[in-house]
């Protein structure tokens, strides 16, 4: 799954879970108000019935001392009664406040169809057999009445009522038909209350047991499934941490130890050895026609070329030892308690037969042809770093020998690896103060004699050592990492010759450089080279780079065929050298990207004594001119052998028949010697015409 899908798919988990937790705050959250809210008002309306209830017990006790307030009066001395006459009027007065709060309360409304109804309060107040109201209303006019005559009477301040006692009908009847009105009202509220009250806490009973189902259905169908979710998440990570940590220290493709894990646990095996007082053994194993295998049968047969030489690894040793894959077709074994030379030896001839053995993928036998080198812990050395070191050189001196076969380190290795260490940091301080030089060969055509081309060829002449071949430095230099930077010095000093050959009218066809794959993947080398042809003047259709098969074979990771066609459109020409020795030669001869072939010099060598040369050079020379790219040998260095190019048709030709390669003062001396020449007016002296 790509990265792009796991985000989504993240996000839109977390996004759901997020949701459903909401909501299911948000429902219990709900269900939790509402419930409160019914129990606020239950609380309250338990409030309000006790509030009328206790108006209707205060009204039964006040009905009751009205009536025994105004029989009192009318029994009692002058001198006693205006007090008493002033407590009837307080206690009517009381009464009626009370009676009108009570209306007010319960909402009473004489016309409501309820006072049809026995259970209601309106039909204590308004119906018989209690007419409450009647006697109330009757009970406060007689009682304000009565409190008038008497105060009227006696001189105290009164409304004016000028009738007698006689007239107020405040008898015991009165009294018992309010008190029982009152009875039966407080009667009807209670139950009212009461009725009120089951069904609030009926309905608080449900809205309790929804509120359970709601979170049992939450806890059902949210958090359960947020939980499983959750929880199959976390596995998924743990799963994933689990492979990222075995991804960090294994091989994707074999299943092999990485070179971290390696590098991390080497000293500990080191480390065990030393306490055990063994030999430890280090096999570092290259398939030697590696290379040919993904380039005839593709990289599909190549991984499971590598894969079936690690499983014939694992299978040739113990649990305890160590394999591990340090990248392409490298390997290394780790053996620990090797025991003797000879042991080492049999184990290591053992592991590479076994590994040599044919291998058969999708019908075609494949011949992998490994090589091994081996170094011996404490014997060639106590650390990690020159163990690996010294397998390595080991294995390149097997490689040497013809491949198939495993060298241990020796002494006389070790001096070669001096050797290299110290040309290593020469070639260093060689780069870093530029001394490099380019040497020149020309090329030439051998039916004009003209001059088609020169190619720049790198030189170092070491202060000390003198002049050392390019195959000694070289092979160091790529393997160090050099050559981008050796690249760069023999590109800029041979531009910036041809463009002073160019500005003295000196005739040189093309320079040719040799630029290697490590160059060109560069992601700056265009802009390099065009600032260069910028700065020393010189056009981009007086340069040439030779490139060989390998680089564009590996176009499929790299992107160089598209950096070649940007050079190539800006004036550059293109050559592909070593032609004939690659793999997919003919598929990549296309004149729309290649402007010359270079034939190798090994058919080129005795090709007039070499009948199948002969037959190459020839097959080569008439697909290059059906093409309409042209061509260039290398390497002639006979009479004889530019008599057969010639015959066959291969014009253009380079070596040291014609010239061997020069410094730039006497390749200077060469091409202006071979330049033809300007002709030059003379001016006639004498009279004029």
């Amino acid at each position: 799954m790509s990265q792009q899908p796991v985000h989504s798919v993240s996000r839109k988990l977390i996004l759901l879970i997020k949701s459903g937790y909401w909501l299911a705050l948000l429902i219990i959250a709900a269900m939790v108000m509402a419930s409160f809210i019914l129990l606020q008002q239950l609380m309250a309306q338990q409030k309000h019935n006790d509030a009328l209830l206790n108006i209707v017990s205060t009204q039964k006790a006040l009905s009751q001392r009205i009536v025994f307030l105004a029989s009192a009066t009318g029994a009692a001395p002058r001198d006693k009664q205006p007090a008493l006459v002033t407590a009837l009027k307080q206690a009517t007065g009381e009464f009626e406040t009370n009676y009108d709060r009570l209306l007010k309360e319960t909402g009473a409304d004489p016309l409501s169809p309820s006072r049809n109804d026995p259970q209601s309060i309106e039909y204590v107040l308004f119906s018989k057999p209690f007419h409450l109201d009647y006697f109330s209303v009757g009970l406060i006019a007689n009682g304000d009445r009565l409190v008038s005559s008497f105060a009227s009477q006696l001189g105290m301040q009164s409304d004016g009522y000028k009738g007698g006692g006689e007239r107020v009908g405040l008898d015991a009847s009165v009294a018992n038909a309010t008190l029982s009105g009152y009875a039966a009202l407080g009667q009807r509220i209670s139950a009212f209350a009461t009725e009120r009250s089951d069904e609030m806490l009926s309905l608080h009973r449900t809205l309790f047991f929804a509120t359970i189902g709601v979170i049992v259905l939450v806890a059902l169908f949210i958090f359960r499934p947020m939980s499983k979710a959750i929880l199959r998440k976390t596995h998924e990570l743990v799963d994933a941490r689990n492979s990222m940590a075995f991804i960090a220290v294994h091989d994707g493709l074999t299943g092999l130890h990485n070179r971290t894990f390696l590098t991390d646990h080497f000293d500990t095996l080191i480390k065990g050895a030393h306490r055990r007082r063994e030999r430890l053994a280090v096999i570092q194993l290259d398939l030697d026609r590696f290379k040919q295998i993904n380039d005839t049968l593709g990289h599909a047969a190549g991984d499971y070329v590598l894969v079936v030489t690690a499983q014939r690894m694992r299978d040739s040793c113990r649990a305890s030892d160590l394999c591990a894959r340090l990248g392409g077709d490298e390997f290394v074994m780790i053996l620990n308690g090797a025991g003797s030379t000879e042991d080492i030896h049999a184990l290591a001839k053992r592991i590479i037969a076994n590994i040599n053995e044919p291998i058969t993928f999708q019908g075609t036998t494949i011949m992998p042809g490994a090589s091994a080198g081996i170094a011996v812990y404490p014997v060639d050395a106590d650390n990690a770093q020159d163990l690996l070191v010294h397998a390595d050189l080991a294995l390149y001196s097997a490689k040497k020998l013809g491949g198939g076969s495993f060298s241990f380190f020796s002494e006389e290795l070790r001096l070669e690896l001096d050797y290299r260490k110290q040309l290593e940091q020469d070639i260093r301080t060689a780069i870093a103060e530029k001394t490099f030089e380019v040497y020149f060969q020309p090329q030439v055509s051998l039916t004009s004699g003209k001059i088609s081309g020169i190619e720049a060829l790198v030189r170092w002449k070491h202060a000390t050592r003198g002049m050392i071949s390019p195959g000694e430095f070289i092979p160091v230099a790529e393997k160090c990492g050099f050559m981008p930077d050796i690249g760069r010095i023999v590109i800029s000093k041979a531009i910036n010759e041809a463009a002073e050959w160019d500005r003295a009218g000196i005739d040189f066809g093309r320079i040719a450089v040799n630029v290697s794959g490590t160059e060109l993947r560069e992601p700056d080398f265009d802009n390099f080279l065009f600032g260069t042809l910028e700065r020393a003047g010189l056009a981009p259709q007086k340069l040439s780079l030779e490139i060989v098969e390998s680089v564009i074979l590996d176009d499929e990771k790299t992107g160089i065929a598209a950096k070649l066609r940007h050079i190539r459109a800006a004036g550059v020409h293109l050559e592909l050298d070593d032609f004939g020795t690659g793999y997919a030669s003919l598929s990549h001869v296309n004149p729309n990207e290649i402007d010359r072939l270079k034939i190798d010099r090994r058919f080129v060598q005795n090709i007039n004594e070499n009948g199948d040369n002969t037959k190459i050079v020839r097959a080569i020379t008439e697909l290059a001119r059906g093409l309409g790219i042209s061509i260039v040998a290398e390497g002639a260095e006979t009479e004889a052998e530019l008599d057969s190019l010639m015959a066959i048709g291969c014009d253009q030709v380079q070596g040291y028949s014609i010239a061997f390669p020069m410094p730039q003062d006497k390749a200077r001396e060469w091409l202006t010697a071979r330049s033809p020449k300007k002709a030059k007016l003379k001016v006639l002296q004498g009279s004029r015409a």
